[in-house]
């Protein structure tokens, strides 16, 4: 299902703002460690790690997405949005980038967390597959994530492999719960001299029947000339590419950007009658401004 693009509810729209636009707060830049005489030839010389980041901060966002309606799917959702945003970097509680939620166990090699995400909805008559059949609501997921550093943060970046499972509920339908998803996520992180910041991630995105049912399937009553009927099946819902890249213009200013690549080819429901584009990127750009600060570092 589509993760991490923000729902239009008031409760979600700061949820994924942080999610999302604390991907461009201000992080410093890595600094190289110079060589003393006392330095042997063959140790090599590492960068030190990032400083760290206020305990809070507070500011606002504006940003522009477009997005697939769901996997498959040939309607995209079209969002402008500003809004202030507050970050939170506790021992436990976080309102952070990608890490929303109850942090309950935190190593340099594991962390894990039970968090937050969403994903914005779609009404039924803007989505042409689906005109007439119930419209895809604002969604919103909730679990358990591991988090294993498989690098050091070193001067070459550094590469790291999640694994959330969440429960998946809709908040135009009274919090219906919609299924089950789970994403093993391969992801590459960098924080580069001049304020620079890139990332990219490789997933499979994995849901129960239910899940796939809320996407993919066609029930008799619903049967047009265009859309046969369709029972669908567990299992893998799509294969998802990310890249992501912010520059900081000065202390408090930061422009960000990011697309998605969401594919069915090879999926479990990849020859629903609702699928009607199997490859599509998804789009994000946006800036953001920090007011204040706390003097505090975050608590690691």
């Amino acid at each position: 299902m589509p993760k991490k693009f923000l729902p239009s509810a008031t409760l979600l729209l700061g949820i994924a703002l942080s999610n999302l636009c604390s991907t461009s707060i201000q992080a410093q830049e890595l600094v190289g460690a110079s060589a003393s005489p006392d330095t042997p030839a063959s140790k090599p010389i590492l960068v030190k790690d990032k400083e760290p980041l206020p305990l809070w901060e507070f500011g606002a966002s504006a940003f522009a997405l477009s997005q697939q309606s769901y996997p498959g799917s040939d309607t995209y959702v079209n969002r402008i949005l500003a809004a202030p945003y507050f970050l939170y970097r506790g021992e436990h509680f976080r309102v952070d980038r990608g890490n929303t939620g109850y942090r309950a166990v935190k190593t340099p090699q594991f962390e894990f967390d039970v968090g937050f995400s969403g994903a914005l909805g779609s009404s039924s008559d803007k989505v042409t597959a689906r005109r007439g059949m119930e419209r895809l609501g604002n969604l919103i997921e909730f679990g358990p994530r591991l988090k294993w550093n498989i690098s050091d943060p070193e001067a070459n970046g550094r590469w790291r492999f999640e694994l959330p499972l969440r429960a998946v509920f809709d908040m135009s339908n009274q919090f219906k719960h919609r299924g089950y998803t789970m994403e093993p996520e391969i992801e590459f992180e960098r924080r580069a001299f001049g304020g620079w910041r890139y990332s990219t991630g490789l997933s499979a995105v994995f849901g129960n029947r239910q899940m796939a049912e809320t996407f993919y399937q066609v029930r008799p009553d619903q049967v047009l000339p265009d859309r046969a009927a369709y029972q669908a099946k567990q299992g893998l819902i799509a294969w998802r590419l990310s890249g992501f890249i912010s520059h900081s213009y000065s202390n408090n200013f930061r422009v960000f950007g990011g697309v998605r690549i969401d594919s069915v080819v090879g999926a479990a429901n990849e020859n629903s009658s609702l699928v009607k584009r199997k490859t599509a990127p998804s789009l994000l750009f946006g800036l953001t401004y920090t007011w204040l600060r706390s003097d505090r570092p975050e608590v690691e």
